[in-house]
């Protein structure tokens, strides 16, 4: 569906847009003639991905910066206000996420702050945009940025997790709503590798040889959102998707096997997962 919805022209809308994958992906609508909205808190970062993506673009395309915090729902319907004034929406990207410590049974507002971006925030952008979508009656896509981490949920932040999980069960679900309405929208979870992005280079200044560059990321999710493929889990220089999948079939496994939780870092299981993630078999 993305090819037929870049062949009708229109709008991306990107939220998330000022740096990272948003800003790679902004760029990437742009350069194949979309115009481009993109949506994230105020302030120079913003201004200066909007100029970024100017140069890109061509000069009778639209580039917008939109001032957008995903956690205030008045201000995710005024973005898509603002879009629909503008032009069809084409591309609609669900980008914006943070990352803050956070604990079982501890860091309370940690949590309530991630859920109120990382998944209320995707969430609102499907209700805000999704029916307009549905009845321009064309062809667009609509893409959740999710997390290996709400797939495989390793410890280590079980608040990132629960949001990510939260992004893949909606994504699943409103895939399946828009096919059996009928409605010419697809839906992707992008879900990206190790990507040396600026949240990252706050605490690690130079990019680690695992890590894959932002632009590698989205190439990559862009490539395989053209095939229509609706799982999207982009590799990096460490891990490749044959390890991504035997890791997500050993996380689905603790539950047919009814293993310990979590069973990948379970003393009991190491020696099993490690032969399992080698050979695919335990």
């Amino acid at each position: 569906m993305y090819q037929k919805a870049v062949a009708e022209g229109g709008l991306a809308v990107v939220t998330g847009a000022a740096s990272g994958v948003g800003l790679a992906a902004a760029l990437r609508f742009a350069e194949a003639g979309l115009g481009v909205l993109l949506a994230d808190l105020p302030g120079d970062h913003l201004d200066a991905a909007v100029e970024e993506v100017r140069k890109i673009a061509g000069p009778n395309v639209t580039v917008l910066a939109v001032p957008t915090d995903v956690s205030d729902k008045v201000q995710v319907e005024h973005l898509a206000d603002i879009a629909f004034q503008t032009g069809q929406v084409a591309v609609l990207m669900n980008n914006a996420g943070i990352s803050v410590p956070s604990g079982t049974w501890e860091n309370f507002d940690a949590w309530t702050r991630m859920l109120d971006v990382n998944f209320f925030g995707v969430l609102r952008g499907v209700q805000s945009f999704t029916q307009r979508m549905i009845d321009a009656g064309r062809p667009a896509v609509i893409i959740n940025t999710g997390s290996k981490q709400g797939i495989t949920t390793p410890p280590g932040n079980p608040g990132y997790n629960v949001t990510k999980a939260a992004v893949k069960v909606l994504s699943e679900q409103l895939a399946h709503e828009l096919r059996e309405a009928g409605a010419p929208i697809s839906v992707h979870l992008f879900v990206p590798g190790f990507t040396y992005t600026g949240m990252i280079a706050s605490w690690l200044p130079e990019k680690p040889a695992s890590a894959w560059t932002s632009d590698q990321t989205v190439d990559y999710f862009i490539d395989r959102m053209s095939n229509g493929e609706f799982y999207i889990l982009c590799p990096d220089n460490d891990v490749d998707s044959v390890r991504d999948k035997r890791r997500a079939e050993w996380a689905i496994g603790d539950i047919i096997e009814n293993r310990p939780p979590l069973s990948r870092w379970h003393p009991d299981y190491k020696e099993a997962f490690a032969e399992f993630e080698k050979t695919g078999k335990s």
